[in-house]
């Protein structure tokens, strides 16, 4: 289909591309309806899918989905976790409606119910996952597109585009390049430059690997900012207060001065009371010499005042 149009030709980045995410390994098991696109069998039991005929499918894909005037009546279902990133991507570049997560039945057949539409083509992920959207559609003779496993069931399915439909990284690129190809159909982008957005947006992200990440990336951006910060601190100058460097001994620093200072207090002392007693401690530098005068304390105490005469005229005598 696309040999004859050199522009429609599969480039070798798109072929590095699909090897690289494991587009061509197929399953063990294998359909009637698939084995057309088994390009060889290794030796382990695995199907080799021919990629040259996984791009014409792909091609022919995005013909139907540009041929639809209206986006919106274009319908992506998803319900597997590993691929409703992919999908809702899909849906905000070509512009189609979304249907992520768990599909409610008789959507497309049940005209009571909120959630009733009329879908003009179907895409849905893997046959085999999404059959409820499939036998739906087969009753209200919707047109289905599905990207499909060697070992997919193929009924109800118009265009089956064979890939690697279990690996997060293989669904996410077939959903990217189909959303290129549209796009380049509908004239948005060139064929001759690159389209700007990645295929790591349509791979599936594991929310506690996310997190991770997350958490690791503001630790290393608050490592650099401290690392910053120590190295525009400066230290600042050390003040010289002068007294620090006459002083050497720190244990007989003040001494000299305090005995000087207490010699002409204890003169006038002297001179004021030349009769007084000894006093009774002595204050030496020597702790251990210090010793104190025993004194009675019962001796020295003051003999009990004689009672106050009453003086409120009363007599004593009784």
């Amino acid at each position: 289909m696309s040999g004859g149009h050199d522009c429609l030709a599969i480039t070798e980045d798109d072929i590095t591309k699909m090897l690289a995410a494991t587009t061509h390994i197929g399953s063990d098991n294998s359909e009637t309806t698939m084995e057309q696109y088994i390009f060889k069998k290794k030796t382990d039991g695995i199907n080799i899918i021919n990629i040259k005929k996984t791009w014409e499918k792909l091609l022919l894909a995005a013909r139907a989905i540009a041929a639809v005037e209206n986006p919106q009546d274009v319908f992506v279902v998803a319900t597997r976790p590993t691929t409703q990133r992919a999908v809702l991507k899909f849906a905000r570049y070509v512009g189609c409606s979304s249907i992520a997560g768990r599909f409610t039945p008789g959507a497309f057949t049940n005209q009571i119910q909120a959630a009733f539409r009329e879908p003009r083509l179907l895409l849905i992920t893997d046959p085999r996952a999404d059959h409820q959207p499939v036998t739906e559609g087969s009753y209200a003779n919707i047109p289905i597109i599905a990207f499909a496993n060697i070992d997919s069931p193929s009924k109800f399915v118009d265009i089956a585009i064979p890939c690697n439909n279990k690996s997060p990284q293989s669904i996410g690129l077939m959903w990217w390049m189909l959303a290129r190809e549209v796009l380049r159909l509908r004239g948005s982008i060139s064929r001759d430059l690159p389209w700007e957005i990645m295929p790591d947006l349509f791979f599936y992200r594991d929310p506690e690997e996310a997190e991770k990440e997350e958490r690791e990336r503001a630790e290393a951006a608050a490592e650099s900012q401290m690392v910053a910060k120590a190295a525009d601190f400066q230290a600042p100058a050390k003040e010289e207060w002068g007294a620090d460097e006459a002083v050497t001994d720190w244990a007989a620093d003040g001494q000299p001065a305090a005995a000087a200072a207490a010699a002409p207090a204890a003169a006038p002392a002297a001179i004021a009371a030349p009769g007084a007693a000894p006093a009774a401690f002595q204050v030496t530098e020597d702790w251990a010499a210090q010793t104190e005068t025993t004194t009675d304390w019962s001796a020295e105490a003051p003999a009990p005042a004689a009672p106050a005469a009453n003086t409120w005229g009363g007599s004593s005598q009784w």
